[in-house]
């Protein structure tokens, strides 16, 4: 049996995110297309010889006693009956509270790791069950790494329409004819802080509700001719100036498309001209922690 395993976790932006009015069960419905982008963070699982235990050290931050890692390792011990203790070590490069799901993929890599270091060999459903245990997003970047291995593709992109909470996910062809660039404002947004920006200021429209069919269509149109709008960004960037300030400055550095990703506070500029996005890069780099992937 291995003892240790080291695997990258992607993040990922939204192309346009709609919220919905809260469920009975509390959850807000989405509708959103995700797409993995090359930024990633690095996780190590290492078995240990005691019982019951998940130890989790994240370079950068401290994280509470019961966090992401711990939840999945219990809904795995409780579904496997495995016992043996993990030591998981996180080296950060996904901005925490930037909206792109950091802690999410974090937590989808370390249940396929430990799947895989125990030789579980869960079954997709069981994945996504302890998936939606942990969080909305987590959902996702499972499947994502579902149909990496289904397809046996070494493939780092995976692009999805998702909807429910999160749990409905119909992947995509992924394009790469495009170049994008992020830009962290340095603020943390909190994802529940957030919602209740949105639910204080939007009011919800039936009609804005799109078929995947039109999602797909508009995907595949050139970048210009987007319409995907965040629910998030308008609220957000108002409350959070650093935010407002870095969209307006992605807007004038020909960028073909703008916007927030998630709830924020990472905000992206899509570039169907490579050249332009290396420039773009080159001026925002030296006021604004800023990436291009």
């Amino acid at each position: 049996m291995l003892r240790s395993l080291t695997v990258q976790a992607p993040a990922k932006i939204n192309l346009g995110l709609r919220v919905f009015p809260k469920r009975a069960d509390g959850y807000h419905e989405i509708e959103s297309i995700f797409s993995t982008v090359n930024l990633c963070d690095s996780i190590t699982v290492q078995v240990l010889d005691q019982k019951d235990v998940c130890k989790v050290d994240c370079e950068g931050m401290v994280l509470p006693q019961e966090n992401t890692f711990t939840k999945a390792y219990k809904a795995f011990c409780v579904l496997t009956g495995i016992r043996d203790g993990v030591h998981v070590h996180v080296t950060k490069r996904i901005p925490a509270g930037g909206g792109l799901g950091g802690g999410s993929s974090d937590s989808s890599s370390f249940i396929k790791s430990i799947d895989s270091l125990f030789g579980t060999q869960l079954s997709d459903s069981d994945l996504l069950d302890i998936a939606g245990q942990v969080g909305s997003d987590v959902y996702f970047f499972t499947r994502a790494l579902v149909e990496k291995d289904r397809l046996k593709s070494n493939d780092s992109l995976f692009t999805a329409i998702v909807r429910g909470r999160g749990e409905f996910i119909t992947p995509i062809e992924s394009r790469n004819d495009f170049s994008i660039l992020l830009v962290f404002p340095g603020v943390q947004v909190s994802t529940k802080d957030a919602y209740a920006l949105v639910d204080s200021s939007l009011k919800w429209n039936p009609e804005d509700r799109h078929s995947d069919a039109e999602l797909e269509c508009l995907y595949k149109k050139p970048i210009r001719e987007w319409f995907f709008s965040n629910d998030f960004a308008a609220p957000v960037a108002e409350k959070y100036p650093r935010v407002r300030q870095a969209l307006d400055e992605l807007s004038k550095v020909g960028s073909d498309f703008v916007d927030m990703s998630g709830s924020g506070s990472t905000v992206f500029a899509v570039f169907e001209d490579r050249n332009k996005a290396e420039a773009a890069y080159r001026t925002l780099a030296m006021q604004w922690d800023s990436l291009l992937v």
